[in-house]
């Protein structure tokens, strides 16, 4: 819990500092008279100025958000001596730039972070495919699993070298809700020729990038070796007589080629409640046998479901994946920019109705997040933040008028027609935005409140 806390309120803090500060530096560099930048609203738990400055730098008791108030007319009298440092006297593209500079600097925060990444390396799964799941668009592709992906593309685009199966994941995410079909370069188990397989992700009509999507697609994981691992005492497996790292080479009649497969027989095992006894061939100290398995009943909201009490699969095959500073720069860009379009498009779907409003997520499931990447370590953590970061950046950039991107549609409207909005109207239009965005914040607290009792209770 401490951990989560922690995590959660450095990388708030972070990526509140950096926003502000992106409006801050380019109101300075415009010549604007910064008043106070402060991370966090309420009451000042720190404050300090520089000598010679006049703004006054200030971290604040509660931390979700922060501000940079600016010299200007609107909000109290300016001396006539400092109008020309006043930010409603700037030219409209001085101001345009310092409104657009927080989000601006999220974004590029984002790309310095998968940078770093890229540049120290991470440790991710190979890109080796599991056994698919029946009926799923894997499957009829005509994969069977064991396959190494040597390469990847969506559409027509031109086959790209795949590094590890994050990248294979995160293409089928995007071709799945941009309606695109994937192509994919394997090489089969023991062959070094590649062969081109086309799966057909624009017939899903995907709206929700869920586990239920990938059971769709029929690639859920990495291949892993169908090992069992460490046996709970008392369990189903160690009452059938099942050792740890006993390789399982059949159940039944079929032949099992990874976890992932003998996980989901296990998992199907129960038939109207209950358990089938299932005949396992294994492999034991280099003698094979049969062991009689019967896995034990347990329920969830989707029914009843098989569980042996033993880990299953070996952890899957682990490659190095990192690049050189030009090359990793690139990469940062690229998946800051597919990260960005990617989280539009699914805000766009959710306001007509094509997507779930359950995409939506508040601070607890933030935090939840922060609390586990933390746990995974460093590289983990930095690319939690880029991801928060993007989405920081992109939500201020929506046109509503109590976020950047509001003022910034107010900007675009004094440059086609000459004039400013009216008072009139910017008022209509801030209780507008506070509505719709009270709407939103209230929406996503609901997921979380919900995932997180779900989780309690089952």
């Amino acid at each position: 819990m401490l951990l989560t806390i922690v995590a959660f309120v450095v990388a708030l803090g972070v990526l509140i500092a950096v926003h502000e500060y992106g409006h801050y530096r380019v109101a300075v560099a415009c010549g604007v008279k910064v008043l106070r930048f402060s991370v966090g609203f309420g009451k000042p738990l720190l404050r300090w100025q520089k000598k010679g400055s006049p703004t006054e730098f200030v971290l604040a008791a509660f931390p979700l958000g922060g501000y940079v108030r600016m010299l200007d007319e609107r909000e109290a009298p300016v001396a006539a001596e400092e109008r020309h440092l006043a930010f409603n006297t700037q030219p409209l593209k001085s101001r345009a730039a310092i409104v657009a500079a927080g989000p601006l600097a999220n974004l590029l925060l984002a790309v310095v972070l998968y940078s770093v990444v890229n540049w120290t390396g991470v440790d991710e799964a190979k890109p080796l495919l599991a056994n698919p799941v029946v009926g799923s668009v894997a499957e009829k592709a005509g994969l069977q699993g064991g396959e190494l992906v040597v390469g990847a593309a969506l559409g027509d685009d031109e086959i790209e070298p795949v590094q590890s199966y994050e990248d294979v994941r995160w293409l089928l995410t995007r071709g799945a809700l941009d309606g695109q079909n994937a192509r994919l370069s394997v090489q089969n188990p023991g062959s070094l020729g590649a062969r081109e397989i086309t799966l057909n992700l624009a017939s899903l009509n995907a709206t929700d990038a869920d586990l239920e999507l990938f059971r769709k697609i029929g690639i859920m994981s990495p291949w892993t070796k169908p090992v069992i691992g460490e046996v709970m005492p008392e369990g189903a497996a160690a009452r059938s007589g099942l050792k740890e790292n006993d390789l399982v080479l059949r159940v039944g009649s079929k032949d099992i080629v990874d976890g992932l497969q003998l996980r989901e027989l296990i998992r199907n095992s129960v038939i109207d409640g209950k358990a089938t006894t299932q005949t396992w061939h294994v492999e034991r100290e280099g003698r094979q046998m049969d062991v009689a398995v019967t896995p034990e009943v347990l329920q969830d909201a989707n029914g009843s479901y098989g569980r042996i009490g033993a880990f299953v699969g070996k952890p899957p095959e682990l490659v190095t994946v990192h690049y050189g500073f030009a090359e990793g720069i690139w990469k940062g860009v690229q998946r800051t920019w597919e990260v960005s379009v990617l989280t539009l498009k699914m805000m766009g779907r959710m306001v007509i109705g094509q997507a779930s409003l359950k995409n939506l997520s508040g601070p607890l499931t933030i935090a939840d997040y922060a609390g586990k990447s933390a746990s995974m370590g460093l590289t983990q953590y930095l690319i939690f933040m880029a991801l928060i970061s993007v989405s920081l950046g992109v939500l201020n950039l929506l046109p509503l008028p109590v976020l950047d991107g509001g003022h910034l549609m107010y900007y675009l409207w004094e440059g086609l027609t000459g004039r400013g909005v009216s008072e009139a109207w910017m008022e209509r239009l801030q209780r507008g935005g506070v509505a719709v965005l009270l709407v939103m914040m209230s929406i996503a607290m609901f997921n979380d409140v919900t995932r997180y009792v779900t989780r309690l209770f089952g």
